[in-house]
């Protein structure tokens, strides 16, 4: 009876050991009930969540220091955007082409998505305190490229919507004259450009 119980408990901790040495993946809240840890990252990111400012980046470390997870939203930034300005459509040619942390798969942010790193209480840069980013440009002209197109249009001409990080403006720009900086962002659904 007693070696029935011992290869019982035996099992019991065999079992626990294998699931205890899962690797921890980051994820993202796409599989809410998994087998996996969430990962040294962040559990489930959400835009409905505010996280004090000083537990919200994270720079990553797997990609040489050169992203940043946002772990409000799952995007990850880059930790040094470009400090030249481009046209808008050079802009998505830049990010499309972009390889840093040695990874492809960067884009042009969206609005929303670049307003997300707004600090409406902060100027100079508008950014929220503790934010780990390098170069962040807030001298005149000191507007970022959005993906997104505006319907407003004025003798024929298109335009896209800008954000500035010297106080918290979003505004538009004509498309086709326009130079501005730009800030390349991994993950999340994106656009397709025009």
């Amino acid at each position: 009876m007693k070696p029935k119980v011992l290869s019982a408990l035996g099992l019991i901790v065999m079992i626990w050991a294998m699931f205890s040495s899962v690797p921890a993946w980051a994820q993202t809240n796409r599989f809410p009930l998994t087998l996996y840890n969430p990962g040294p990252y962040y559990e489930y990111p959400s835009w409905d969540q505010t996280l004090p400012s000083n537990l919200r980046f994270i720079v990553l470390s797997n990609m040489n220091k050169e992203a940043v997870l946002d772990k409000e939203t799952g995007l990850v930034w880059e930790q040094s955007p470009s400090t030249s300005k481009k046209l808008w459509m050079e802009a998505h040619y830049s990010c499309n082409m972009l390889m840093k942390g040695g990874r492809f798969g960067w884009r042009l942010p969206t609005l929303q998505e670049l307003a997300s790193l707004l600090d409406p209480t902060k100027s100079n840069p508008a950014l929220p305190a503790f934010h780990p980013f390098n170069n962040v440009q807030f001298s005149s002209p000191f507007y970022y490229w959005t993906a997104t197109t505006s319907n407003i249009t004025l003798n024929e001409s298109t335009f896209i919507w800008i954000v500035s990080f010297a106080s918290p403006v979003l505004g538009l720009a004509d498309i086709s004259d326009q130079e501005y900086f730009v800030w390349c962002v991994r993950g999340g659904q994106g656009v397709n450009p025009q």
